[in-house]
């Protein structure tokens, strides 16, 4: 058995290792010998190879035989470069690193210095809304039909909240509030914010009770709640805001940019853990209040208009009604529609209820039209209010036959009678007198067809076709107010403009706005017109005061101690689910002025569908006799002076 090799490499400067390899005579080859074939061992001859010298005597010779086993290969020395160019490298390029961070540096601190320290300022400032005020919108007198008042939002911020008070300000705010705990408990213990929000609107007074008990982590915002005086009736014409505070129907709508004002800011600096440090000039912009709006209107008299119609229509099952007060220069007093609503329980009423009816809602006039045909016929001079014509009971043109309200033998009667009895066949003769374009005239003159001129809007304007599309029969059907349409407002400001001498003045519901100092600015005046004569006017007048006389269809509307002109209006209505007159039941209408002699209000009524009694003496007058009446004494207008002639309504 052999002894095993040692693994460990050998020096090759150690004595017995050689320091070359013959090249073809490894120790393999040679038989495991040391020594190549045919070589001459010097120590075994006692003299040198060939060239070489004896060895001496008794001096041992070291053994120049290789060592047994592989021979490593030879190692290459490494000669180390010059270190200079790299050194000289790394320098540049540390010295470029630290020019661009010194150029750095001074644009930071120097150029830029104010730029840089704002910007860190503002990592720590945090920008709050300051809400202002909305303007309020009044009646005549500046009493209140919308109004801002100031309320609280009450939060708790979780992060404030002291461990020991915690239960404390979950029960109590969930008592005041009426709160579930969970859900009270569940925001105290909020980690996602340092607002949560508890309860909105809180009133004043409230929030003062709940300050008393300085609880931690409990705050309230200012902010502000807009009201609507209870039982004011002109929720349909004022409108509402939404819950962001804006304006989202009627006046408050239209009227957004006069009342919302401009909300103000404030910077706050955030503290360790989000605390707001007031600052002592932290007020960026100062809010601005929106701007009062006064109304033509007198909250007194809306007030009754609302009260008398619901009462009325609730009685005859109308499905929808309007009652409009006008003064004859075209200011609105009062505009109440049926049905309603409450602009502070919004969710619980329907586009219905709060459409403003009185504009929305077009209407054939009926025999309240009867008016315009006479005013053109007088103002063309084809007719004196004395005129007699040869009326019966019916007549047929073009196939059709036009009947009066009531059966009557043939009588003559003047344009008096024919006004005050209120003849269908009579107001076609008339008509057909004045011709069909005379006639559309005198309609687009009284305000048929166009805008009222309100600028509310949801706004129908009704249908006035020209007269080169009228068919057959519609110069008789127009004449007593079949075949067109109109709104209730338009309606009124045609007695308007009879009351007025002639002149239709445009409708108007704005008395001005306040300016920047609180002063009151009037709206500008609205458009002016005449359409007819003061004479004409004066004796249409007469005319509507036989209406409520003893041969009229209006004695319900008299009102005692003041002399009343009107006049009735009954018309088909089409039906606005089948588009048919079948099942649409009837419109019943009123308008008159009173005093007769020198009119200060105009009255109009209007009842859509009622069930039980339908011809607008009897459905609609009551109303008007009603609201009249109030409005008379309130408006503290004197009775008339005067006695109401006598009128010939018969040859």
């Amino acid at each position: 058995m052999s002894t095993p090799r040692d693994p460990r490499p050998r020096n090759p400067r150690r004595r017995g290792t050689p320091d070359r390899t013959v090249k073809g005579t490894s120790p393999r080859e040679n038989g495991g010998q040391g020594r190549p074939r045919g070589s001459v061992d010097p120590a075994r001859t006692g003299t040198a190879a060939k060239g070489g010298r004896p060895r001496p005597r008794g001096k041992a010779v070291p053994s120049r035989r290789p060592p047994r086993g592989p021979v490593p290969p030879l190692r290459r020395r490494f000669r180390r470069s010059d270190p200079g160019p790299r050194i000289r490298i790394a320098l540049a390029l540390m010295g470029v690193v630290l020019l661009v961070f010194a150029g750095r540096l001074v644009q930071i601190q120097g150029i830029e210095a104010a730029s840089y320290a704002s910007a860190a300022a503002e990592l720590r400032l945090s920008e709050t809304e300051i809400p202002t005020t909305r303007g309020s919108i009044t009646d005549a007198d500046g009493r209140p039909f919308a109004m801002s008042v100031e309320v609280r939002t009450v939060f708790v911020d979780p992060y404030d909240v002291k461990a020991d008070e915690r239960d404390t300000i979950v029960t109590e705010l969930s008592r005041r509030f009426d709160l579930p705990e969970e859900e009270v408990a569940r925001k105290v213990d909020s980690d996602d914010s340092r607002y949560q929000v508890i309860a909105r609107e809180v009133p004043l007074e409230e929030w003062k009770e709940l300050d008393e008990l300085d609880l931690q982590g409990v705050a309230a915002e200012t902010a502000y709640k807009r009201v609507y005086p209870e039982e004011t009736g002109a929720a349909n014409l004022v409108g509402f805001v939404g819950t962001d505070g804006h304006g989202l129907e009627g006046l408050e709508s239209v009227l957004e940019d006069t009342l919302a004002g401009d909300p103000g800011s404030r910077q706050v600096e955030l503290g360790t853990g989000g605390t707001e440090i007031p600052m002592a000039n932290g007020v960026a912009k100062e809010p601005v209040p929106g701007h009062d709006v006064r109304l033509t209107l007198d909250q007194d008299v809306q007030w009754r208009a609302q009260q008398a119609l619901a009462q009325r229509a609730g009685e005859l099952g109308a499905d929808s009604g309007s009652v409009i007060v006008m003064r004859p220069t075209g200011e609105i007093v009062a505009m109440a529609n049926y049905p309603t609503y409450d602009p502070d329980a919004i969710e619980e009423s329907t586009p219905e209820q709060r459409a403003n009816g009185a504009l929305s809602v077009a209407f054939e006039p009926g025999s309240t039209n009867k008016v315009i045909t006479a005013a053109a016929a007088l103002e063309e001079d084809v007719v004196t209010p004395d005129t007699v014509y040869t009326v019966p009971d019916s007549i047929r043109r073009h196939g059709e036959t036009f009947r009066d309200s009531h059966n009557h033998p043939t009588q003559r009667m003047t344009l008096n009678g024919i006004m005050a009895t209120s003849s269908n066949v009579g107001t076609i003769k008339v008509a057909e007198d004045v011709g069909a374009e005379g006639l559309y005239e005198y309609l687009g003159k009284f305000g048929f067809g166009e805008p009222s001129g309100l600028g509310l809007p949801g706004e129908n304007s009704g249908i006035l076709t020209a007269p080169d599309e009228w068919w057959g029969t519609q110069l008789a059907s127009i004449s007593f107010g079949h075949g067109i349409s109109v709104n209730a407002v338009q309606m009124a400001s045609v007695y308007a403009t009879v009351a007025n001498d002639g002149v239709r003045v445009e409708p108007t519901v704005i008395a001005g706005s306040t300016d920047e100092n609180g002063e009151f600015r009037p709206a500008p005046e609205p458009a002016k017109e005449r359409v007819i004569s003061e004479e004409t006017a004066r004796e249409l007048r007469l005319m509507l005061e036989a209406v409520t006389g003893e041969h009229g269809t209006a004695q319900d509307a008299r009102i005692p101690g003041y002399r009343v002109a009107g006049k009735t209006g009954t018309a088909n209505r089409v039906d606005p689910d089948t588009g048919s007159y079948d099942t649409g039941g009837y419109t019943s209408t009123f308008v008159g002025m009173a005093p007769a002699d020198d009119p200060e209000l105009i009255v109009q009524v209007v009842l859509h569908n009622p069930k039980e009694q339908y011809y607008g003496g009897e459905a609609a007058a009551p109303v008007f006799t009603d609201v009249m009446s109030f409005a008379l004494k309130t408006l503290q207008i004197p009775p008339t002076a005067t006695e109401q002639p006598n009128i010939r309504l018969f040859e």
